[in-house]
């Protein structure tokens, strides 16, 4: 098999390639083989009929087609091995140019590969991370946090404000039509929470028991998506919650300490590792920006296209993929079209730009994935999603998305690697060690898989040492109810 390489430009080559006949006997076997089984020829058994009769019976060419479909994408694949500067992402186009029958088959593929990138040298990267000090405010907050999973909630007899947690009963109409999946009774909600209903909070802010109030909202889910209903709320129950007071005795009942200031200081150092671990986060982001920055990436346009239809898919998911109700969405948010069209081929040509940079890293440092990296990685995400890992596991095979995974984890890796070797600095110029965040040189981080902000860097920062949860208790008792309502809101 002989193979040439064109670059016709920095992201996109055609192959060409030619296949002496002879290289194809194998093929042509298989496919005799095949249309044996398919074809039933007098006097033979299936599968037995020799080559030439069933040639003569059915003619040359459906073995050509055959030998052909099954023959270019090995040879395409072998062209690609042969050719070690040629990486592709994404299907190639291939075009039979030939078929010489007897003598060789000739056809050509163009797709699209991955550029040469030329990266700056690590040990000249500089960036910027904020300060760790925990202050008095930070602390005093993260306790009253604490302090309000302990509280317990009472019943009044006066209008609902913020911070109060109210029962009702919610339902919603377009055109006066009722909208089933809109209707719920017993809601557990706390005022001022947000993210429910848009215009809830204020409808909600001075209500008493028994009352019931209309307002005008947008729907952002559902058939309705994007339409303006009707939402009527009725608050059945107002209660205030009552925290316990900040002192040992509340320490000894929420941690495993004896003082209030024992556990203000775990709380303390708490807080501290956890923006410790934000700083990480920030050298590690901030370093591939400027990675990116510094970088000339030239743009495969299949491969930016491919993350564009797949943002397109996932907004329209929710509206069950009608492109009318879509658009009506959009106007809702003042937004056209257009500018969604925009948007989303700007995040995409910056996904792209960024995962070729970290495969470029991840190449010119020669980093390699181990089967513990990604076994780790596949129970971490399995665990986000809620999932058995065999059931995950299964699922992501079935889906192809093992290696997807594994390159994620190498990209991971090659980010690391970069920080490892870049200045690290405060806005006053004092280096910042993370050496004891990153792990060893030949370990993957846990950095990236909780960032500042995340549930659970949120958790560890607010969680005492030896903390219990608390227990349900209607209107009083170590326990309160306000766990309850929280989660029930948040669900």
């Amino acid at each position: 098999m002989k193979s040439t390489v064109e670059h016709l430009s920095p992201t996109r080559v055609r192959i060409n390639v030619e296949v002496p006949f002879d290289e194809l006997k194998p093929d042509f076997d298989r496919a005799y083989k095949k249309i044996a089984q398919q074809v039933r020829v007098p006097g033979f058994r299936p599968g037995k009929a020799p080559a030439r009769i069933l040639e003569a019976r059915i003619g040359r060419a459906p073995v050509l087609d055959e030998v052909v479909n099954n023959a270019i994408p090995v040879k395409y694949q072998e062209a690609v091995v042969s050719s070690e500067d040629v990486k592709p992402i994404g299907q190639p186009d291939i075009e039979v140019t030939e078929i010489a029958d007897g003598e060789r088959l000739a056809f050509t593929a163009e797709v699209d590969v991955r550029p040469e990138i030329e990266l700056p040298e690590l040990d000249g990267l500089a960036v910027e991370v904020d300060e760790t000090e925990v202050t008095d405010e930070e602390v005093t907050e993260q306790l009253d946090q604490l302090r309000a999973r302990f509280g317990t909630l009472a019943g009044v007899e006066r209008p609902a404000r913020t911070g109060d947690f109210v029962q009702i009963d919610l339902s919603a109409s377009v055109d006066g039509k009722e909208i089933e999946e809109a209707t719920t009774t017993g809601f557990s909600y706390e005022v001022g929470q947000g993210g429910l209903i848009e215009g809830i909070d204020e409808a909600l802010e001075g209500m008493s028991a028994g009352e019931e109030k209309t307002f005008t909202s947008q729907l952002v889910a559902g058939e309705h998506a994007g339409a303006d209903a009707e939402i009527t709320v009725k608050v059945t129950t107002v209660k205030e919650r009552h925290l316990p007071d900040a002192d040992d005795e509340f320490a000894q009942l929420a941690s495993e300490f004896d003082t209030l200031d024992e556990l203000k200081a775990d709380l303390r150092e708490r807080l501290g590792r956890s923006k410790r671990m934000e700083q990480a986060t920030q050298a590690r982001d901030r370093l591939l920006e400027k990675l990116v920055e510094g970088t000339e990436v030239p743009l495969p346009e299949s491969v930016v296209q491919a993350e564009v239809d797949n943002r397109l898919h996932d907004a329209v998911h929710a509206f069950d993929h009608d492109e009318e109700r879509f658009a009506e969405f959009l106007a809702s948010q003042d937004r056209t079209r257009e500018q969604f069209d925009t948007e989303s081929r700007e995040e995409a040509e910056k996904a792209v730009r960024y995962r070729l940079v970290l495969d470029a890293l991840a190449d010119k440092e020669e980093v390699s994935v181990n089967d513990q990296e990604l076994t780790e990685r596949i129970l971490y995400q399995a665990q986000q999603y809620g999932m058995a890992p065999e059931q995950f596991v299964q699922q992501i095979q079935q889906a192809g998305q093992i290696p997807a995974i594994y390159q994620d984890v190498r990209r991971s890796k090659a980010l690391i690697t970069a920080v490892r070797a870049a200045s690290v600095t405060l806005p006053n110029g004092d280096a910042v060690d993370l050496s004891d965040l990153l792990g060893p040189d030949d370990e993957e981080t846990t950095v990236e898989e909780a960032p500042a902000g995340s549930d659970e860097a949120d958790a560890e920062a607010t969680d005492g040492a030896g903390t219990e949860e608390a227990a349900s208790g209607e209107d009083g008792g170590t326990g309160s109810d306000a766990t309850g309502e929280t989660a029930d809101a948040k669900a």
